[in-house]
């Protein structure tokens, strides 16, 4: 590289540092992983390394963990810090936004800030979540550990660490609001199912919370659309970023839901459950949507027919069509 070349390119690094510390919410840029973007990235890369190398190579020789008590208070703490996000997110915010369109308060008032922690709270949560699949790990469900659940979890990380640094309250917020009210009823379903067999037989309604999740992208989808028709000071550029995950999610939960419960009349197997955490048989990813991401598909984490070398579902591997 030439010192040329290098001289264009540090104006250029310095201008995205300088524009990202400019558009920075000030009541929020120095609270804990927000200022730098690298500190919650270098979380998510660890996480990403974890799941798809270093856990499934460690667990390989292993016994799986017993996890069910650490499960269910796991489940439970879901549950409640959902429930908590959801209620005051009512409260403090959209019992009285403007529904259509709700600019972002970036005063230091009492009402602003509390949603800015709100938001921030919701932030955090969205980390602890990545410890699903870390469970997942370590009690050897790799099939369960897809591309559907990783993306997932790390578009919600990232999502939520942006709407902290510049936008911690408004419009967008919806989204955190009703997520977190799917997330009561989800790992409501977790927590029961953890419980053993006794009370397994009655959550006969499972299949219901991916239909819940396919209305709940609907909703956010006409929600944020509204931010093109109306204005009322809330930028448009975040809508350019939650639009097409919010497409792109709805047809791969669309394809995992036909791939779970429209063959059910002919196949007997446990349907999966909400969010991609599928049986331990299988994955429910059909060729079309293997062919959508960029022609590649998900491989089998050290299953018994994967090489020993071979890395984690999160990661994606050239398609090649498998002999019947």
């Amino acid at each position: 590289m030439t010192l040329y070349s290098t001289s264009l390119q540090v104006p250029i690094i310095y201008k995205i540092r300088i524009s990202m510390e400019f558009f920075a919410d000030s009541r929020t840029n120095n609270w804990f992983l927000i200022r730098h973007p690298f500190h919650g990235l270098g979380i998510l890369a660890l996480y990403l390394y974890f799941v798809n190398s270093w856990g499934p190579k460690f667990m390989k020789n292993r016994e799986p963990w017993k996890l069910t008590k650490l499960l269910i208070i796991y489940n439970f703490l879901q549950v409640l810090v959902s429930g908590y996000i959801f209620t005051q997110g009512l409260d403090a915010a959209w019992l009285h936004y403007d529904w259509t369109c709700e600019p972002c308060d970036h005063s230091n008032t009492p009402e602003a800030l509390r949603v800015a922690r709100l938001v921030y709270v919701y932030f955090l949560d969205k980390m602890v979540d990545l410890l699903d699949t870390v469970f997942f790990v370590l009690r050897k469900k790799d099939k369960q550990i897809t591309f559907l659940h990783c993306y997932h979890h790390t578009m919600m990380v990232i999502v939520g660490w942006i709407c902290v640094k510049y936008y911690p309250g408004g419009h967008c917020t919806f989204i955190g609001l009703i997520n977190s009210f799917i997330h009561v009823i989800m790992y409501s379903y977790y927590l029961l199912a953890a419980l053993g067999p006794q009370v397994q037989k009655y959550l006969w309604w499972k299949r219901y919370l991916t239909t819940m999740q396919l209305a709940q992208f609907c909703i956010m989808f006409v929600h944020t659309s509204l931010l093109m028709f109306k204005d009322c000071g809330y930028p448009k550029w975040p809508v350019l970023v939650a639009l097409p995950n919010i497409v792109f999610f709805y047809y791969l939960f669309v394809d995992f839901y036909n791939m779970a419960y429209k063959k059910e009349g002919t196949n007997t197997q446990r349907a999966p459950l909400l969010e991609n955490k599928s049986p331990d048989d299988n994955s429910n990813i059909s060729e079309t949507t293997q062919n959508i991401i960029d022609g590649m598909k998900l491989p089998e984490a050290h299953s018994k027919n994967s090489s020993e070398g071979e890395n984690g579902a999160c990661l994606l591997k050239k398609y090649h069509p498998v002999d019947s």
